[in-house]
């Protein structure tokens, strides 16, 4: 697994996180279906999880490589 903050940790104990896998992290970060970039360089990365049948949202910090949030994003859209 890559670098990760300490936000992400515990964000990651939460009910509705709990069940994404790192695996799912690191395909929506080298194969994501949208990229974009916040105002504050954070790095927002969305793919479809198959198995989950939802999208996953992925947001790196400015580096482009440590892992600050993962969550299934209802709202996305292509």
């Amino acid at each position: 697994m890559r670098k990760v903050t300490a936000y992400f940790e515990y964000t990651r104990l939460r009910p509705d996180r709990a069940c994404i896998k790192d695996e799912w992290i690191e395909q929506t970060i080298i194969h994501p279906e949208k990229v974009e970039i916040q105002n504050d360089s954070r790095v927002r990365k969305w793919a479809m999880i198959k198995e989950a049948g939802r999208y996953l949202r992925v947001i790196l910090l400015e580096d482009g490589q440590t892992v600050h949030n993962a969550f299934f994003d209802r709202d996305f859209k292509l």
